[in-house]
């Protein structure tokens, strides 16, 4: 059975950096895609980052420059390390990932994902 485990979030003052944690355990596809979404209060769920086994990388224009998707050498844990944050960043974000590969590069869009953590708040003030 997959399970995604979040860690990290929190307050922060605009401008400052958090970096959030997602720890896979049952996951082991060969071929495989993961990815952060994230949302706020109101809004639709929105992919900001995307990464697969081939260390491709996918970024939403609202977060490129700023936000990098990266995992650990053994491949189970994913990360998001989030620069210069900003109040529209605040939200709730979510890790997801699934068992595929994609030769346009992975996917940003929620329904390509089986698998998803718990959530995590993220808050920017000003």
């Amino acid at each position: 059975q997959v399970h995604l485990v979040q860690s990290g979030g929190g307050s922060v003052q605009s401008g400052g950096s958090l970096r959030l944690s997602c720890r896979t355990s049952g996951f082991t596809y060969v071929n495989y895609c993961m990815a952060w979404f994230r949302q706020a209060p109101g809004k639709e769920r929105e992919g900001i980052a995307a990464i697969d086994n081939d260390g491709n990388t996918n970024y939403a224009d609202s977060v490129k420059g700023r936000f990098t998707i990266s995992q650990d050498s053994a491949k189970n844990t994913l990360f998001l390390q989030m620069n210069n944050l900003k109040p529209e960043d605040t939200a709730m974000y979510y890790c997801a990932s699934e068992g595929a590969y994609y030769h346009g590069g992975p996917p940003l869009e929620d329904y390509e994902y089986n698998y998803w953590g718990q959530g995590t708040q993220v808050t920017v003030s000003s």
